[in-house]
């Protein structure tokens, strides 16, 4: 006689008070069985009775507000599941078993190189630093895509940064970025090689170019990453700044391929640079026509209109100032104090939007990320939307009147007081000892 199969029990979808966030009703959304109702504070009330314990709320909530319940007996029940499970094997539904095949035919790890007349933007290699550590994870080669015109130099400088394997795409209907031919090529390459993973950076090319693919190949995208990791079931976690950068959520795409994330410049670091390095290449000759291509470039005009041209994200020593330093006049005290320290000056949005400071100078999640070694923060209280733009900076320095500023908690050194004297007081200091070594 058989051994009795044990079901799986189903448990009950049950709220965690004081988590919700009030994202705007996700996890009703995804309720199939509309048991989910939101109150007026925003928070899920759940009608036991209806729930059929599917746990798809529990998976679309981005910050753990919802838990799986069981009963005593349902517990005891689930203890013997799992021996059963161990004992036997899983024992799977036909369309996950499905799922699973056409997950197994994607493999390997994809960073496209984004490149300008030849000229790669740095993030390519940060990300070829990180897709590294994924594919030593996943046991897969390691792929640099690069696409455009005279463009075989870069795959030596992509073996050196990490690169097993360089797919070449080059034609001179490539030689200036468009989204449609750049779409096409890209698209073609996975539907021929099939990559698990692909990265991009979040810049203005990549974030159009990853959404034109993730559209058209229907598959998940996630955008401005900080953090990537492999995670139990092979799947990639990818972590983003959400609501408003008051949380981080981990957002996965167990169920589509490939997985696509983009990576702002200056979040992940980039390996170390490793000449003589050799791979293997693979040359693709698929390009679209050049009258099939709806936008033509008429003229390439570089930046060089003479207006600020300081490159904050790429400055190793920044002073940045914020809603402390009351007023435009008073970010002179920190050029002064910048030009003597061979430093840059920053800000933080509030003082961006009062209009003390550029856009282009925005330290922060809606401005630009930076890993300088020595970071200044003036009169900046430490809103997780700017700690998320400097955070991994080697050295942290706080100068703030208010002990209890959250800048203090991720600073190396914090200084209490006002800034109005303590930042010419440092000043003066460093030009004594700048004479004294001249003397």
């Amino acid at each position: 006689m058989s051994e009795t199969k044990i079901k799986k029990p189903r448990g009950r979808a049950r709220y965690l008070e004081g988590k919700c966030v009030a994202c705007g009703e996700r996890c009703a959304s995804a309720c199939p069985v509309d048991c989910i109702a939101i109150n007026d504070a925003g928070e899920p009330v759940i009608n036991e009775d209806k729930c059929i314990g599917c746990d798809k709320c529990i998976k679309v909530c981005a910050v753990n507000a919802l838990e799986m319940f069981y009963t005593s007996a349902q517990l005891e029940q689930l203890k013997l599941w799992e021996v059963q499970k161990s004992a036997v094997g899983e024992e799977l539904e036909p369309e996950e078993k499905a799922l699973r095949a056409k997950l197994a035919e994607y493999k390997g790890v994809w960073v496209f190189i984004e490149q300008y007349a030849g000229e790669v933007a740095k993030v390519s290699w940060e990300l070829l630093g990180t897709g590294r550590e994924l594919a030593d994870t996943r046991g897969v080669e390691l792929t640099a895509v690069i696409i455009g015109h005279d463009i075989d130099p870069l795959r030596t400088e992509a073996y050196g940064y990490g690169a097993d394997v360089a797919i070449m795409m080059d034609d001179a209907v490539y030689a200036n970025y468009r989204t449609e031919p750049f779409t096409d090529a890209l698209c073609h390459l996975i539907d021929k090689y099939k990559p698990e993973i692909i990265l991009m950076g979040a810049t203005g090319q990549g974030r159009d170019l990853a959404g034109s693919v993730a559209t058209v190949v229907e598959t998940g995208l996630t955008a401005d990453c900080t953090g990537l990791a492999i995670d139990a079931q092979g799947n990639l976690a990818q972590t983003r700044p959400a609501f408003g950068g008051n949380i981080m959520a981990t957002i996965m795409c167990d169920k589509f391929r490939p997985q696509m994330a983009t990576v702002r410049p200056h979040v992940m670091k980039a390996s170390e640079y490793v000449a003589g390095c050799k791979g293997r290449v693979i040359r693709e000759d698929f390009a679209p026509k050049e009258e099939s291509v709806l936008v033509k470039v008429l003229e390439v005009i570089m930046d060089k209109d003479g207006k600020d041209q300081v490159d904050v994200a790429a400055a190793e020593i920044i002073v940045s100032g914020g809603r402390g330093m009351m007023g435009k006049e008073n970010f002179s005290i920190l050029q002064e104090f910048a030009d003597e320290l061979g430093a840059v000056v920053g800000s933080s949005r509030s003082a961006v939007d009062a209009g003390w400071m550029p856009q282009s100078r925005q330290v922060g999640q809606t401005g630009k990320t930076v890993r300088p070694k020595i970071y200044i923060a003036c009169g900046i209280s430490g809103a997780i939307q700017h700690l998320v733009g400097m955070q991994d900076s080697d050295v942290i320095i706080a100068i703030n009147r208010d002990p209890e500023a959250p800048i203090l908690e991720v600073a190396t050194y914090g200084i209490i007081g006002d800034l109005f004297q303590i930042v010419p007081a440092l000043t003066e200091k460093i030009r004594e000892l700048k004479r004294d070594q001249a003397a």
